[in-house]
């Protein structure tokens, strides 16, 4: 019986990744690395800071590291004010409430950035649950932040769906047990699809999105 819809945030429910892809460029500019779109995508959608930084910028000290992550994130901000998010999404909120699911956010961002992103998307009463990345043992691609967010529910993994848009996350929901439905924002499909997607959808209007959860809830109507 499906309980609950679990959503990751950057390139989930907003497209972030191209505003996180410019502060990373203008940040790395700085000390002469020159990426694009297609480094972005490989060695930092999805991941985490710490991570990033020790392998991009291996001569930065700790303290120094974490200084740039909190710099690059202050950039994000002040260029995210406007975001919105994708098409679809408030049907979606309105579908889980009318069949009483449950709906948590997983995310890897920073702290700072996840209040920062339910301000500016008008989304701080949505979630009965919010799972960051930092307050658990490991961060996606780990299973760690699903596991804990199940466990928050007190839900089963065979009783949720997870929507995700990067490899990363998708690793960490599918390791965890959770059904995965892949966001296509900013990744290949074939990507998504590879890492254990079961379906890819551009948004949330899509069609199969909604044949599948209606024929969840019509499933569990004829269980019940």
């Amino acid at each position: 019986m499906l309980a609950a819809i679990l959503f990751d945030l950057d390139g989930t429910i907003a497209n972030t990744d191209p505003v996180h892809y410019i502060a990373w460029r203008e940040m790395l500019l700085e000390y002469g690395i020159e990426i694009d779109e297609s480094f972005y995508q490989t060695r930092i959608s999805g991941r985490l800071n710490p991570v990033i930084i020790q392998e991009i910028l291996p001569q930065l000290s700790p303290e120094a590291g974490a200084k740039f992550a909190e710099d690059k994130e202050a950039l994000f901000r002040q260029k995210a004010k406007d975001m919105q998010p994708l098409a679809g999404f408030w049907e979606l909120i309105a579908w889980t409430q009318k069949h009483q699911l449950k709906r948590a956010l997983v995310t890897n961002a920073p702290k700072l950035n996840v209040y920062f992103m339910l301000e500016v998307l008008g989304l701080k009463e949505t979630f009965d649950v919010v799972v960051i990345a930092e307050d658990c043992i490991a961060g996606k691609p780990d299973p760690a932040p699903y596991q804990v967010v199940l466990n928050k529910l007190g839900i089963t993994a065979e009783s949720a769906i997870a929507l995700e848009d990067s490899p990363s996350g998708i690793r960490s929901a599918v390791g965890a047990g959770v059904r995965t439905i892949g966001i296509a924002s900013t990744h290949d499909p074939k990507v998504l699809e590879e890492k254990g997607a079961f379906m890819v959808i551009p948004d949330f209007t899509d069609l199969q999105l909604w044949t599948l959860l209606n024929s969840e809830i019509e499933t569990d109507l004829v269980n019940a």
